[in-house]
């Protein structure tokens, strides 16, 4: 214990950074293999080595921190894997912007060049969002920092492409993809924003072949009907039975299409006539895969037309839609224009508006992989918390969609596929290859595609233990025990370890999957750049502190449900840290004559004393189920009452007398002992949620060992829990605060004693008051207290209150100065009399009546209503003065 006591105020930026330092210092987060040991491990969701802490990494983290710390309490060998990942798409934007700030293009650097300039990047800036982390108080075991392009990482990623390719899992073809014409490259869905925008609904005329009749085709991008190999309807839809199997005259193109029947197709949406155009809309893709349509790309992929689009080929997208527009309605194809609302895609990096185009990439088949993943959820073998995230996770499963994997950039793992020049081979091998396999020739040139980062994300949980290796890691802490995330990214990344785990790792990847809900601003919205609403965690770390930040996301929320910021939840986190200080100040001020060897004989203990001992048994309980349920915020809630309510507000000023009567020893070494013992213990118990302010307290308070974030958890310390003493305690406790609410009522001088009769349902409970007045006369002003049966008279003019057994009256008599109380409420009279005066008379003109807003009126009705209300009671409480 050191010497001093902590500072008078709460200081967070003066002692977190020393904490923390000295955790890193004592390795306290690393976990060596101890197979004698539990396991418990949890990969950490690899932030972008781009990125920047924002509010969803604070929660995400926060949680994972509370779990793991909670583990390493109870003993377990746990283990928190960091890591980043290379975040293709985001990391070689940042390149290319420095770039062009030079005048240069990565193809002015080739290919090499360019990515020692990615690498150097990567080693100056990529440890930013952990150095965030560790702001924030993330005790992952650092030594074990993994990085999805490290080598260990890129072994892994070739050796799970290798085998998925030779299993006939993995193929090259030719289907349709969310393309970024600005990026230039495929994108996964998750690297799409859609956004609802005002658009249009262009409703055009097919003509029917050598008929006057035509079809009405609704269309919100007109620029595509270049494309159109087919318009389809619904099988049942009696207006266009009549057309199936006919033939329809594209409008300006001049070009034939079939009218087919398919049931995707929704009737009732639009015309009921769909156009369909397979190489740039991914519904139209799949029904023209099923009726053998031709797929036409009229787009490049820098959204420019192309030349087979006549007059408007090298138009921008746009400009295009403008100028077709004019001339459909010139030449009478044009019907009618519509404004629309629609949800319209968007690259989440660069925000330009994706295409749907059909291009040669790199596929997963997707139907075999994802079978054992739905199973092993509807199994109960990984489960998800809370629960009804389950049915998203299997319905997208269900209806999985074969996966692009290939990506138009430099920066990722390369796609390891090596063409022969001379015959023609393709060859996916595990090493470098220069000589082809087949014709033994040398010129080879390797695919210029790199892989989605999600590909290598997806062997996350087991990459990160060595794998293919088989390591002591890999045996000891995998499956890991649970995966702490977003709702957000279940399909695209939850999904794919899922899948990536059966096939590779032999196992479920995580025995649960903890869902939490994002962060929005107080309106309720998401926070972003755009909108300029973003709060930076770091911000508020610097100015509140870590623990205050952490305890405000975690509260208040429950499981897979968004929270809203306000600061004033901030502020009120930051009041609980001020509140726990303060109580510990006390305590360390009064532990003068401590004796650390001095343990309390049953006898010893007060009433209060086995009150808060078993308030503080129950609260272990609560708090280590709740845990164990993921109700991370309501054991955070029960701890916040149990230290603000109970232990600060009731069970220090309930101890006071004891501390401060030097005369009898015993007695104040007990309250001593009983204030050492429950503070430390719930120290230790609010560790994992406030790591840092805890460890401060902990260190100067009487403790044992170098850290409270390895000390033992709790105990469930059933031999504590006393029910009858809680109950005699809250009957002392509720008839205090009544005695004190009715003195406040009568407005009694504070240190006036009030005389109090008690009046008890039983000899029980009128025994145990005997035994313990002298908590009312302190904490309620009571003297003196007459204690008497049920049957006994009630006294006169008296205040009366009821609560749990016992009926208190508070004589009225002596205890307030009845000449000046009737003084100040004839002066409340009178400014009453005045407020009615004024109202009553601007009621009672017309003009106001007349001209005023309707609801000024209302206002000052109420206003008027009030004050006589509050008139009334002035007259009553005048008149019950009078009989005193």
């Amino acid at each position: 214990m050191e010497e001093s006591n902590i500072p008078k105020v709460y200081d967070p930026q003066s002692f977190e950074k020393k904490w923390y330092k000295y955790w890193e210092e004592k390795n306290l987060f690393h976990a060596e293999v101890e197979a004698d040991k539990k396991p418990y491990s949890i990969v950490i969701p690899p932030p972008n080595v781009t990125g920047q802490l924002h509010m969803g990494h604070a929660l995400d983290n926060t949680l994972q921190d509370i779990l793991i710390r909670w583990r390493r309490m109870q003993g377990y060998n746990t283990l928190w894997m960091p890591g980043c990942d290379h975040a293709g798409i985001a990391t070689q934007a940042k390149v290319e912007e420095a770039l062009r700030k030079e005048g240069k293009s990565r193809h002015d650097l080739g290919r090499d060049k360019f990515l020692e300039r990615v690498w150097d990047w990567k080693n100056q800036f990529g440890s930013h969002i952990t150095m965030q982390l560790r702001s924030l108080g993330s005790s992952c075991d650092w030594e074990r920092e993994r990085f999805t392009m490290d080598e260990g990482c890129s072994k892994a990623v070739r050796e799970v492409f290798v085998s998925l390719y030779n299993k006939g899992l993995i193929y090259q073809g030719t289907r349709i993809t969310n393309w970024c014409p600005r990026c230039s490259t495929a994108l996964s869905d998750i690297e799409v924003d859609h956004e609802t925008e005002a658009g249009h609904f262009y409703h055009l005329r097919y003509q029917v072949e050598d008929t006057a009749e035509y079809v009405q085709i609704a269309t919100t991008r007109p620029e595509t009907m270049f494309g159109d190999t087919g318009v389809a309807v619904h099988p049942e839809d009696d207006r266009y039975k009549h057309l199936i199997g006919k033939t329809l005259i594209l409008p300006l193109v001049g070009r034939k299409i079939p009218v087919f029947a398919d049931e995707y197709v929704d009737p009732d949406f639009g015309t009921g006539a769909v156009k369909v155009t397979p190489a740039h809309d991914p519904n139209d893709f799949d029904m023209g895969q099923r009726h053998g349509l031709e797929q036409i790309v009229v787009l490049n992929n820098d959204a420019t037309m192309a030349s087979n689009t006549g007059k408007y080929a090298g138009m921008d997208r746009y400009e295009c839609r403008k100028q077709l527009i004019a001339d459909l309605k010139e030449q009478g194809f044009l019907i009618k224009i519509e404004d629309h609302e629609h949800a319209v895609g968007h690259c989440s990096r660069c925000h330009t508006t994706v295409e749907p185009l059909v291009s040669k990439q790199w596929f997963v088949k997707m139907e075999s992989l994802a079978k054992p993943a739905i199973e092993a959820v509807k199994s109960g073998d990984i489960q998800f918390v809370p629960e009804r995230f389950t049915k998203i996770y299997t319905n997208w499963l269900e209806n999985i969609r074969d996966w692009c994997i290939s990506r138009q950039l430099w920066w990722g793992h390369r796609i390891p596929a090596w063409y022969c020049d001379d015959c023609g081979q393709t060859s996916v091998v595990g090493e470098d290859l220069t000589t082809c396999p087949k014709c033994g020739s040398t010129h080879l040139h390797q695919d210029e595609d790199v892989l989605d980062t999600w590909f290598s994300s997806g062997l996350w949980p087991f990459e990160t233990m060595g794998w293919p290796d088989k390591t002591p890691e890999l045996k000891q802490f995998y499956p890991t025990s649970v995966l702490v995330t977003g709702y957000d990214i279940i399909f695209f990344w939850v999904a794919r370890m899922v899948m990536m785990g059966l096939e590779f790792g032999k196992d479920i990847p995580f025995k649960h999957v903890f869902i939490h809900g994002l962060v929005r601003d107080s309106q309720g919205r998401k926070m972003s750049k755009s909108l300029g609403n973003g709060i930076d965690p770091v911000e508020v770390i610097d100015k509140y502190g870590a623990d205050t930040l952490r305890f405000m996301l975690i509260t208040g929320n429950t499981p897979g449900n968004d929270m809203r910021f306000y600061w004033e939840r901030v502020e009120s986190a930051r009041n609980f840290a001020n509140k726990l200080w303060n109580a510990s100040r006390f305590m360390l001020m009064n532990l003068e004559g401590f004796d650390k060897s001095f343990v309390p004989e049953k006898s010893d203990y007060t009433l209060a004393d086995q009150w808060i001992l078993s308030r503080y048994a129950k609260t272990v309980q609560e708090v280590t189920n709740n845990l164990e349920k993921f109700e991370l915020g309501e054991a955070g809630r029960t701890i916040y009452e149990f230290i603000w309510n109970e232990f600060c507000d009731w069970y220090i000023e309930l101890s006071k007398a004891r501390l401060y009567d030097t005369e009898a020893v015993r007695a104040r070494q007990t309250a001593q002992y009983v204030l050492g013992y429950v503070l430390e213990h719930t120290l230790r118990l609010l560790h994992p949620f406030m790591p840092f302010i805890t460890e401060e307290i902990w260190q100067h308070i009487p403790h044992e060992g170098e850290s409270v974030m390895v000390s033992p958890w709790p105990a469930d310390e059933m031999s504590k829990i006393d029910d009858a003493a809680e109950t005699n305690m809250t009957a002392i406790m509720e008839t205090i605060k009544s005695i004190r609410n009715m003195r406040a009522e009568v407005k009694a001088v504070p240190s006036k004693k009030s005389a109090v009769v008690l009046h008890f349902a039983s000899e029980t409970l009128q025994t145990v008051f005997a035994s313990n007045q002298g908590y009312l006369t302190v904490l309620a002003s009571a003297q003196p207290i007459t204690l008497e049966s049920l049957a006994e008279g009630k006294p006169e003019n008296a205040m009366t209150a009821v609560v749990n057994g016992v009926e208190i009256y508070l004589p009225l008599k002596g205890l307030i100065d009845v000449e000046k109380e009737t003084a100040r409420l004839n002066k409340e009279l009178d400014l009453l009399d005045n407020e009615i005066k004024r109202v009553t008379g601007k009621l009672s003109n017309v003009g106001f009546i007349g001209k005023a807003p309707a609801e000024l009126v209302e206002k000052e009705r109420e206003k008027q209503k009030g004050f006589e209300e509050k008139r009334s009671a002035v007259q009553e409480r005048l008149v019950y003065l009078a009989t005193l």
